[in-house]
């Protein structure tokens, strides 16, 4: 039996791991796909702050129809176009106060997008939409434009619907 060491034993394919070079080369096409992506990545999660924030809103009138049938009495969800802001409030001895609870806080919308009222005038005027302790609600139609242009609408379109988002391909009131 002969045993070799030294220099020839390197030459048999023993070299175990990677140089430093074929690591950095690597480290350098990673980073270059990467940068290329990222632009392309920021517009998608913008896009999807707006449609979060809708389906906030929605969830946030489902809750208020749920308690103000539940409760016999009236809420509002409350929307603030101008500061970019909606919440919701209950009616309690004759006024409406904002709820003792995570769903009574001042919603912000994402930075960049704007709320508008489509219809009917009147919840624009009143700026918001209130729920009755029969299960009816306002009829209204909220449209969020986020800042790269993309809309998303919020709508109930009868008084006995539910609020819901309103897919591009749906056809609105």
């Amino acid at each position: 039996m002969t045993l070799t060491t030294g220099p020839s034993a390197d030459r048999r394919g023993l070299r175990g791991g990677f140089t430093l070079l074929e690591l950095i080369l690597v480290m350098v096409i990673i980073c270059t796909v990467l940068a290329m992506a990222a632009p392309s990545l920021r517009g998608f999660f913008a896009s999807r702050q707006t449609t979060d924030a809708a389906a906030q809103m929605v969830a946030l009138a489902q809750y208020a129809r749920a308690q103000a049938t539940a409760q016999g009495t009236t809420y509002r969800l409350n929307v603030d176009t101008q500061a970019g802001k909606y919440w919701l409030t209950s009616q309690t001895a004759g006024a409406f106060v904002a709820l003792p609870s995570e769903f009574g806080r001042v919603f912000l919308l994402p930075e960049g997008t704007r709320a508008e009222w489509e219809s009917p005038a009147e919840a624009s005027a009143q700026g918001w939409v209130a729920f009755y302790a029969d299960g009816r609600s306002d009829t209204a139609e909220i449209q969020l434009t986020g800042r790269q242009g993309e809309k998303v609408t919020v709508a109930c379109v009868s008084p006995a619907e539910r609020f819901h988002v309103v897919t591009a391909g749906e056809a609105s009131p």
